[in-house]
């Protein structure tokens, strides 16, 4: 809702007031990074992902659980050195004080924000490989 108000408040300043949003940009891009990973999480649990089924649908039944394993268990290694990699970056950032152009915003906030999403998605995916693993065929 914050980043909607943002942007219609932005276009109505700029075009009919000629008074555009200071830094309505910079503000655009942290919402919509803060968004992006907020509902990662969600995305993950809700198993909705983007998949290609070319191969898997053509394979036994009995290889879902171990492919649903495997897979989750690569999706969730790799969320979490997503989620490593976001924090060791937010506090790089925080140690020299990186702010952004125009509102002079600190960035690692941000940055620990989307580390610590990335982390709940990465903790959300490997129970759910777990799940895949022992849930019984129905």
């Amino acid at each position: 809702m914050a980043l909607m108000c943002l942007t219609v408040v932005d276009v109505i300043g700029r075009y009919l007031l000629n008074a555009p949003v200071k830094g309505a940009s910079e503000l655009s891009e942290l919402l919509l990074v803060c968004v992006v990973y907020l509902g990662l999480p969600a995305v993950c649990l809700d198993g909705g992902h983007v998949t290609v089924d070319l191969v898997t649908k053509s394979l036994p039944r009995w290889s879902e659980r171990p492919r649903l394993f495997l897979t989750g268990l690569v999706s969730s290694a790799v969320l979490g050195v997503i989620a490593w990699r976001l924090y060791v970056y937010g506090a790089q950032v925080g140690g020299y004080n990186l702010v952004t152009n125009s509102l002079r915003l600190p960035v690692a906030p941000v940055v620990w924000f989307c580390a610590v999403f990335a982390a709940i998605s990465a903790l959300t995916t490997f129970a759910l490989a777990l799940a895949a693993l022992v849930k019984r065929a129905p």
